[in-house]
């Protein structure tokens, strides 16, 4: 994934001159990622507090807004699980892509940023899923979960019975086998559930047979938030797997960039769950 337009020509010789040490080895691509974080960040920050109440619900299809549209097309509703610390504001940008492209039922789930516990999310989560499809009258959902929204509904899928109701699950810059960055973190009981060898690490390393859920696991050669950066990669002997190598964008960009959000929608049209991809897929 090629992102331009985002520094200055001069940027990077002006940078070489103040800090000669620090970024004279720094490639223009990672630079543009950079800026492109910080850009989105900066957005996000704005848009925090429009997020912070859960959305309405309603069984029905919603009203036009004047937004051109393609066909609606029958397809299950597509939640949408924000990572942590953060809010369904995250998602504006791919929910409207969706919506565009004709996925009309389509829910953002905030939880709790006080939420200490994987278990208890994914639990909670499950509840939300049975109102949802209760609903719509869906018997089946897809997910799109963004870092630790993944892991989330992933723990639901595969130790709660939810591939019963998950036909698709979609994770973007998700920890699948724990991230080592920022020790300092571990104060906190939900990072450190999100650590290599933690219990729920190993619980969802355990056999999941017969698991119906279809998985697409999104992954930044980029992501700052990744150690290792394959760590997003899902790996599971037991589990339908697609691994999406994404290039040139960090992981705050995983769910508005557009090439992002095209892969996204690819992933949630594939008709029938049980058809195997290839791995290693780029978005470029």
């Amino acid at each position: 994934m090629k992102v331009t337009g985002v520094l200055p020509p001069l940027f990077l010789p002006l940078c070489r001159r103040l800090w000669p040490g620090r970024l004279a080895g720094l490639s223009m691509t990672l630079l543009r990622a950079t800026a492109l974080e910080a850009a989105i960040l900066a957005g996000h920050l704005l848009l925090y507090p429009t997020g912070l109440i859960q959305e309405r619900r309603s069984g029905a299809l919603p009203d036009g807004d004047g937004t051109a549209r393609l066909p609606v097309r029958p397809a299950p509703p597509v939640v949408l699980l924000h990572g942590f610390i953060d809010n369904r504001s995250v998602f504006v940008l791919l929910r409207r892509t969706l919506a565009q492209h004709g996925r009309q039922r389509v829910e953002s789930l905030n939880y709790s940023p006080l939420t200490c516990d994987i278990r208890t999310a994914a639990e909670l989560l499950g509840r939300h899923i049975e109102e949802i499809c209760e609903r719509t009258g869906s018997a089946r959902v897809d997910i799109v979960g963004h870092s630790l929204g993944g892991l989330i509904a992933r723990y639901y899928v595969q130790c709660l019975g939810g591939d019963l109701r998950v036909r698709t699950l979609v994770t973007l810059g998700t920890p699948h086998s724990g991230t080592r960055v920022a020790p300092l973190a571990d104060a906190h009981p939900i990072v450190r559930q999100m650590r290599p060898g933690s219990a729920v690490i190993e619980e969802l390393a355990r056999p999941a047979p017969g698991c119906r859920t279809r998985f697409v696991s999104f992954w930044s050669d980029l992501d700052s938030l990744m150690d290792p950066l394959e760590t997003a990669c899902l790996e599971h002997p037991d589990l339908e797997a697609q691994n999406v190598r994404v290039t040139g964008i960090g992981h705050l960009a995983l769910p508005v960039h557009p090439a992002v959000a095209a892969g996204i929608r690819e992933a949630l049209e594939v008709p029938h769950p049980g058809d195997r991809a290839a791995n290693g897929l780029t978005v470029a």
